[in-house]
């Protein structure tokens, strides 16, 4: 059963950088993809970014070009830099993990399933 931790949430000012982790530990497992969502007060939780193993990313209109997400697969953690935050910014940000299968001796033959870490706060102000 995967955990996932974030880590590196805090206040910025508008301009500023910032930057996340999220480690994901709990035995043996194969995720498909890794990234990052946000949620800010009364709004839904939204896509940030995402990377496959294979290094593939996605990003969300809003932040292309100011984010930058990366992973390293040995460690299990994906990171996401956050460049030039502006106060639309400011949310909750969650790691999430997608396509998660345990594995056993026998393999990775399991259900698949997503989850997510629990999130660490991110605020943009002047």
């Amino acid at each position: 059963q995967v955990q996932l931790v974030e880590s590196g949430g805090g206040l910025v000012q508008p301009g500023e950088s910032l930057s996340l982790s999220c480690a994901a530990s709990g035995g043996d497992f194969s995720i498909n993809a890794l990234g990052w969502d946000r949620q800010a007060p009364g709004k839904q939780r939204e896509l940030v970014a995402a990377i496959t193993s294979g290094g593939r990313t996605n990003y969300a209109d809003s932040v292309k070009g100011r984010f930058a997400i990366s992973r390293d697969n040995a460690r299990n953690t994906v990171y996401l830099q956050m460049h030039n935050l502006q106060p639309k910014d400011t949310a909750v940000y969650y790691c999430h993990a997608e396509g998660v299968v345990d594995c056993s001796g026998y393999g990775c033959t399991g259900l698949e399933y997503d989850t997510w870490g629990q999130g660490t706060q991110v605020t943009v102000s002047s």
